[in-house]
């Protein structure tokens, strides 16, 4: 089979890297199409996918006509690279992997989470075969809409998929026994952030300022804009693909970005997420919240005081790591899924037994 991946984002690659290497190992032939967008194809090197690409993504301010353009020559790259693979089937979402299955008349799945923009789901909607998302998706998307127990992140987080790296903290420069923190500022820039505030420059030195008081204090800034000189601060600056050892080993992690929360909370470290402007109800993060695993805080002053809180808080990491073992252990092995509806070319209706369990039409969990 010839298996076609639109991966646009970092957390594309994530999600993709393990079932891309299951399918080649089986056989199979793999191609992801893949855009110049922060560390995507950093990641794309470093887990050796075989992959192309089709283009950028500027997170400077664009014109219409500039968009339009950048917009037209992708399509047109998307459509050169998908018409000389002939896939057998294609995975992605949006309006890009739509129209490589549309254009090569080959079966699209969409894989899915509970993001707040409609766009991608209007575009996309109407040309999928198989449309996949965890059953805390609150969307009917119709009758090729199934939904399975878990999260997209457990495609590489799941216990039985991800092993710690265990030279992560003499790669980061801290002793066995050291607390720290990741603390990471969101860039804002995608589709389904327009218009949304998270920390503001100064709650993001006080909050520096007030968490190296309790432990060290490692900075992700997704847009690298924060000057670092003069705060008690190091920027996290290991290669990317390393960033899920790095967390999996911290104290905490406190973000104003949804997809480092939600990972955090599944390898069982103390995840917060601040809120900022974004008013969107994720049903990610309240099954998360549910378990134990996340938080979530409207004001920066509480996501503050209860970090702090947490860091004082000896059997704090214990009780997380319990609360993971017991939860996440259960959901489903992602991976295991996507290379079951791949090889059965996005027919739900071609799975075997355990995998079809696996899956629920979502017309009848709602």
């Amino acid at each position: 089979m010839r298996i076609l991946v639109l991966a646009n984002t970092p957390a594309h690659v994530h999600l993709y890297r393990h079932t891309v290497d299951r399918l080649e190992e089986a056989g199979h032939e793999v191609l992801v199409l893949t855009r110049e967008y922060a560390c995507t194809t950093d990641l794309l090197d470093f887990f050796e996918l075989p992959y192309r690409v089709y283009g950028g993504h500027r997170t400077d301010g664009y014109s219409t006509l500039q968009f339009a353009r950048e917009l037209g020559g992708q399509f047109c790259r998307i459509g050169i690279e998908a018409l000389r693979f002939a896939p057998d089937v294609v995975f992605g979402r949006g309006p890009f992997a739509a129209y490589a299955g549309t254009l090569t008349r080959t079966p699209v799945v969409l894989v899915l989470d509970d993001e707040p923009g409609d766009f991608n789901h209007t575009v996309s909607r109407p040309f999928a075969d198989c449309i996949l998302s965890p059953a805390v998706t609150r969307r009917d998307l119709g009758d090729d809409h199934y939904t399975f127990d878990g999260f997209k992140e457990c495609a590489y987080l799941h216990p039985d998929v991800f092993e710690t790296n265990g030279d992560i903290r003499e790669y980061l420069d801290v002793d066995p026994d050291e607390p720290y923190v990741i603390v990471r500022f969101n860039a804002l820039d995608a589709l389904h952030d327009a218009g949304l505030e998270g920390f503001r420059p100064d709650q993001r030195r006080d909050l520096i300022e007030r968490l190296s008081e309790a432990a060290t204090v490692f900075v992700s800034d997704e847009g690298n804009e924060m000057d670092l000189r003069g705060l008690p601060a190091r920027p996290y600056d290991l290669h990317p693909a390393l960033i899920h050892d790095a967390m999996a080993e911290a104290s905490l992690l406190v973000a104003d970005t949804g997809t480092m929360a939600t990972e955090a909370a599944l390898l069982g470290t103390p995840a917060f997420r601040y809120r900022g402007t974004d008013d969107h109800e994720y049903g990610e993060f309240r099954e998360l919240e549910r378990a134990g695993l996340a938080e979530q805080f409207d004001e920066y002053e509480a996501i503050r005081d209860r970090s702090l809180e947490i860091l004082a808080d000896d059997d704090a990491r214990d009780r997380w790591q319990d609360r993971r073992r017991e939860y996440v252990g259960g959901l489903v092995n992602l991976t295991d899924l996507l290379v079951d509806v791949a090889t059965s070319r996005g027919e739900p209706g071609r799975l075997d037994g355990s995998t079809k369990r696996a899956l629920q039409p979502r017309s009848r969990t709602i």
